[in-house]
């Protein structure tokens, strides 16, 4: 059955997921070669040990997820999507043609770049298995079709899917990591990351703990899209840190590892490279897959939902086979997405100030509640708040200013977000 509620609220006999089924969701889209990246860099570029990696990308994470949980709150209290809820925050106007067209347009390239990135990974293994050279095309398009198809049937289809995903993925996972501790040369062996250096390079630790807390704090802006099906505000909290958390460390374990023994910022490359057996490629190539497929999902459908708050006359899924079909074409265009990177980078510029004044004023301003005065902005169509716009702005720009080696959007969050319930101490807007 396909899902058809959009910004409206989701009806309480339908708000009905537990817990674990969030953490599974999570633990689900967390391991991918995207999020591999930050944990391997640790140990490739910050010359951090295989568990100094590990804990200082996890307490960065950690903090970031905390901040998802805790606004995913409005979604689980009021059944109404992250972006929609976001108008109590910025206004409608801040909201509708600022921080929605943001979200839409990084979930498009990202759903992009998972599809292209791990199709490149599959044909290497496939290569690997049969020696032979699949067309990109023939698996980016499919593959990416599938993804929305998934994306469009609604949050059922996430749950379904993850919960099928998950105990292939663990399988895979386990096999990355037999493969790396059984290794009988003289780097790959379990041996070596437990006689890893003890030493700790401090500033290279905080520099990538503020690196993983910046990739993750940017899901604030969608967790609630998940959480307004859940059974209760506690379960989608509890649910969306305990899958976040788990499904990280096993990221950041793998990713670490991959980093350390055989200096490869991608496990399913370093892992197939160290076996000969079909089997075990197979395996790593359909983990490879799932892991795309699942991580997609997630961004196909959260994105859908930000595009139908600023184009609120859609439906659900007319928005969600808008956001779908945009995602399918620029899948096949590889060359197109990469050039599209450096102006992606720069709305990340955009990205986490917003991030920083939509959490401040939700925990701080609001003090976790929405009130009747606050939930009174969803719908005046006209209203922007003008402190937050102020803060943002002043946010990107000193995101830009700063070097790049000041972990820039760690400082810009922690700035905003101490600044803005300042401003904000007394003062109302939309009134």
């Amino acid at each position: 059955m396909i899902e058809t509620i959009g910004l409206e609220s989701v009806p309480k006999d339908q708000q009905n997921t537990p817990w674990y089924r969030f953490a599974i969701i999570q633990i689900a889209i967390a391991a991918n070669a995207g999020n591999f990246l930050v944990p391997a860099l640790a140990v490739l570029e910050g010359g951090l040990s295989f568990w100094a990696g590990i804990i200082s990308t996890c307490i960065g994470a950690l903090l970031g997820f905390l901040f998802v949980s805790y606004l995913s709150l409005p979604g689980a209290r009021l059944g109404i999507p992250a972006q929609y809820a976001i108008r109590t925050m910025l206004g409608v106007q801040g909201a509708r043609y600022l921080s929605s067209p943001i979200r839409s347009i990084t979930s498009l390239y990202w759903f992009s770049v998972q599809t292209i990135g791990g199709t490149y990974v599959i044909q290497q293994l496939i290569i690997r298995i049969s020696g032979k050279e699949i067309p990109f095309l023939l698996f980016s398009i499919p593959l990416s079709i599938l993804m929305v198809v998934l994306a469009i049937i609604g949050f059922d289809a996430v749950k379904k899917a993850t919960s099928y995903f998950l105990p292939l993925l663990l399988i895979g996972e386990g096999t990355i990591i037999y493969l790396y501790f059984t290794t009988n040369d003289m780097q790959g062996s379990w041996l070596t990351l437990a006689n890893s250096s003890t030493s700790i390079s401090w500033p290279s630790f905080f520099f990538f703990a503020s690196l993983a807390f910046v990739q993750y704090v940017s899901g604030v802006s969608a967790s609630a899209d998940m959480t307004r099906y859940a059974k209760t505000p506690t379960h989608g909290f509890w649910g969306l840190l305990v899958g976040n958390g788990i499904g990280f460390f096993i990221t950041a374990f793998i990713g670490c590892a991959s980093a350390f023994l055989y200096q490869d910022i991608n496990p399913y490359v370093s892992s197939s490279e160290q076996t000969q057996s079909p089997i075990f490629i197979a395996i790593i190539t359909l983990t490879a897959i799932i892991s795309m497929v699942s991580i997609n999902i997630s961004n196909a459908y959260t994105g859908g939902y930000s595009l139908l708050n600023t184009f609120s006359r859609l439906t659900r899924v007319q928005s969600a086979v808008l956001f779908g079909t945009v995602g399918v074409i620029l899948s096949g265009f590889p060359d197109l997405v990469n050039e599209a990177e450096s102006y992606i980078s720069l709305l990340g510029g955009l990205i986490i100030p917003i991030s920083a004044v939509i959490t401040s004023d939700y925990l701080i301003v609001k003090r976790i509640y929405l009130n009747e005065q606050a939930l009174a902005q969803l719908t005046k169509t006209s209203s922007i708040n003008p402190w937050a716009m102020f803060h943002i702005i002043f946010g990107g720009i000193l995101y830009f200013l700063l070097p790049d080696a000041w972990s820039p959007g760690f400082i810009t969050f922690i700035i905003v977000a101490f600044l803005y319930p300042l401003i904000m101490k007394g003062k109302t807007w939309g009134a």
